[in-house]
C-alpha cells in the first residue's frame, strides 16, 4: 500500500484487515472494500500511517486505536449494526428456502420472513406488489434490471412478476452476495428464462460504474443517497446516477426521521433540481415510509 512516498508492506495490510474484520458484524465485508477504507483513513491520519510503516506492533495502543477507528467508520457509513441472532436467523431461513419447490406457499412465507429481517425491506412488505406494478407502468416491463447497494431487496423478486428478466445486483457484503447467488440459481433451475447474478461492488467508486455494470432498462437505488453523500452535498449521488448505464433510475428516500416521526417535507428538492438541470424527467411514488423518484435519463 503506497502512502505518500512510503510503502506499507502488504502482509501488514492483510493483518490489519484481518483484525478489523474480527467483529462478527464486519466479517462479511469484502477485503478490498475494507482495504479501501483503511487506505483513505491512513491518507488523513499521517501519524498512524508512520506508526504502521516504522513501528508496526499489534499489541500497541496505537495499533488498537487504528483498528477501532476504521471499524467505527465502517459502522457509521454503512450502518452495520446487525445482531448475531439476526444474522443466524437469516442464514437458517435461506437454507430452508433453497429446499423449497417453485410456487409453494412455504417458499413465499420464507421469503417474507427473510425480507422481514431488515427494517427497509420489512417496511416494503406491504407495498412491494403495488410498488413494482407502478414502477413498471412508468418504465415499461424491463428485460434487464440493476440493483445497487441491494442488501436483501432481491429476495423481493417474485413481487415483480417478471418471468423473462436478467437481474444484476451489487452490494459490499460477501455474505449477501453468496446468499443471493444461491437464490438466483434456485430461480434459474425453476425458470430458464430468468438469469440473476450478484457481485461485490462499492458504488462509491462511481467512475468505474460504466465499465463494470451491464446496460439495463431500470436501476434500483433504494435508500442509498445518505451512504453515498455522507452529509457532504449531493455530488456523489449525482455522479452515480449519471454513470449508471440504465434509462430509468429509481431512487428512494425515507419519509420518517430516525425517531419514527413523519417528515414535514419528505420530497427531496435537491434531486428535483438536479433532474431539471440535467434535463431528466421524474415522477414520484409516495408511500407511508418511503418516497420513490422514478427518473428517466433523457438522451440529449
Amino acid at each position: 500500500m503506497l502512502l505518500g512516498k512510503e510503502v506499507l508492506d502488504e502482509d501488514k495490510v492483510s493483518l490489519l484487515i484481518y483484525d478489523i474484520k474480527k467483529k462478527k458484524e464486519l466479517k462479511e465485508l469484502s477485503n478490498d472494500f475494507v482495504k479501501d477504507k483503511l487506505f483513505k483513513y491512513l491518507q488523513k491520519e499521517h501519524k498512524s500511517a508512520q506508526f504502521l510503516i516504522k513501528s508496526f506492533n499489534q499489541k500497541s495502543s496505537s495499533y488498537k486505536q487504528i483498528v477501532k477507528d476504521v471499524r467505527a467508520q465502517l459502522r457509521k457509513v454503512y450502518g452495520l449494526f446487525r445482531a448475531d441472532e439476526e444474522i443466524k436467523k437469516k442464514s437458517e431461513l435461506i437454507e430452508k428456502l433453497l429446499e423449497t419447490s417453485k410456487g409453494s406457499i412455504k417458499r413465499k412465507k420464507i421469503i417474507e420472513k427473510i425480507l422481514a429481517t431488515h427494517a427497509s425491506t420489512r417496511e416494503r412488505l406491504s407495498i412491494y406488489d403495488e410498488l413494482y406494478k407502478k414502477i413498471f407502468t412508468m418504465t415499461g416491463k424491463p428485460k434487464t434490471i440493476l440493483d445497487l447497494g441491494c442488501g436483501i431487496n432481491p429476495f423481493s423478486l417474485h413481487y415483480m412478476k417478471l418471468r423473462k428478466v436478467s437481474y444484476y445486483v451489487y452490494d459490499i457484503s460477501e455474505e449477501e452476495i453468496n446468499n443471493l447467488n444461491q437464490y438466483f440459481q434456485l430461480l434459474h433451475n425453476d425458470n430458464h428464462y430468468f438469469f440473476g447474478e450478484a457481485e461485490v461492488l462499492d458504488i462509491l467508486h462511481w467512475l468505474e460504474l460504466k465499465k463494470k455494470l451491464k446496460k439495463a432498462e431500470v436501476c434500483f437505488l433504494f435508500k442509498m443517497t445518505d451512504v453515498l453523500d455522507r452529509n457532504k452535498g449531493h455530488k456523489v449521488t449525482e455522479n452515480v446516477i449519471q454513470n449508471i448505464p440504465a434509462k430509468f433510475v429509481v431512487v428512494s428516500f425515507p419519509t420518517k426521521t430516525m425517531s419514527g416521526k413523519k417528515m414535514n417535507f419528505p420530497r427531496r428538492k435537491w434531486i428535483e433540481l438536479m433532474c431539471r438541470r440535467l434535463s431528466y424527467h421524474y415522477r414520484t411514488l409516495v408511500f407511508e415510509n418511503e418516497i420513490f423518484y422514478v427518473i428517466e435519463k433523457i438522451n440529449k
